[in-house]
C-alpha cells in the first residue's frame, strides 16, 4: 500500500450533553478523549497525517505540545464549530483541507477504536476496493427483532413468526467509528461514502461511542473491568 491515508480528526469546543466532552479527564488520562485519539491515531503505521480541526483553544495547545510531525493542526472558524453544522459542511471542510490522497474520517468519541484496529481497518479498505468497492465505513451488526412503520424489517411473519435471533439476517447500524474514501470521491459526490461502500463491522465494546453524559459513565466502567483498553 503506497496511496497516502490522512486522517480528518473534526473535534469542536462547546458540547452540549457533556460539558468539555473531548478533553475533560477520562479513565486514567489527564486530557480524556483528545489524548486517547491521538496517541491511537499517531500509533498507526498505515496513517500517513492526522489533520486535526478544531475551534478549541485548550485541545490546539495539548496538541501542538505532541510536536508531531505528522500531526497537522487547523484553528476551525466558528461558522463551522456549532451544533448546527451539518455533516454536508464538514465534508467540504475535510475535501478542503485533504484535497488529494484517501480520507480516513473519524471521533474522538471512539475511544476503543485503537491503532490496531485502524490499520485493520485501512487494510481491508484497500483489499475491498480491489472487490469493486468505493470507500468504507465501520457498522455495528445488529442481531434482533427489528420493525418499522409497524413492520418486521428483517424477517418475515407469514414464514415464522418468532424466528431465532441467530438466523435473522443482521442489520448494520452506521457507528461513525470510521468513514475512509478517496478525496476524489468527496469531490465528485459531496460525501464521505461512495456509491457503494464497504460494510466494516465492529463489536459493541470496539464501536462504543461516547455521546451521553452516560456514555462517558459506562466508558470508564468498561475500561475499569477490563473488557476494553482504550
Amino acid at each position: 500500500m503506497t496511496e497516502k491515508v490522512t486522517c480528518f480528526l473534526p473535534c469542536r469546543a462547546g458540547s452540549q450533553r457533556v460539558v468539555k466532552k473531548n478533553i475533560k479527564p477520562f479513565a486514567g488520562y489527564e486530557y480524556g478523549l483528545i489524548q486517547v485519539k491521538l496517541h491511537q491515531l499517531l500509533a498507526a503505521e498505515t496513517i500517513d497525517e492526522v489533520v486535526l480541526t478544531t475551534n478549541d483553544d485548550d485541545i490546539l495547545a495539548y496538541a501542538e505540545s505532541l510536536g508531531d510531525p505528522r500531526l497537522r493542526l487547523h484553528r476551525r472558524v466558528e461558522e463551522l464549530s456549532s451544533s448546527e453544522t451539518s455533516t454536508d459542511q464538514l465534508v467540504a471542510h475535510a475535501l478542503e483541507l485533504i484535497p488529494e490522497g484517501h480520507i480516513l474520517w473519524t471521533h474522538v468519541t471512539s475511544p476503543f477504536i485503537t491503532a490496531k484496529h485502524y490499520n485493520d481497518v485501512i487494510q481491508s479498505y484497500f483489499k475491498q476496493r480491489e472487490q469493486g468497492y468505493d470507500s468504507l465505513m465501520t457498522t455495528t451488526a445488529i442481531h434482533g427483532f427489528l420493525w418499522q412503520d409497524e413492520q418486521p424489517m428483517n424477517y418475515d411473519r407469514a414464514i415464522e413468526k418468532w424466528p431465532r435471533t441467530q438466523t435473522l439476517a443482521p442489520v448494520h447500524e452506521v457507528n461513525s467509528g470510521a468513514f475512509l474514501a478517496p478525496a476524489d470521491l468527496y469531490r465528485e459526490l459531496d460525501d464521505r461514502i461512495g456509491r457503494r461502500p464497504y460494510l466494516y463491522a465492529m463489536d459493541k465494546f470496539t464501536s462504543f461511542d461516547i455521546d451521553w453524559p452516560e456514555d462517558f459513565v459506562i466508558a470508564e466502567c468498561l475500561v475499569e473491568k477490563g473488557l476494553v483498553t482504550p
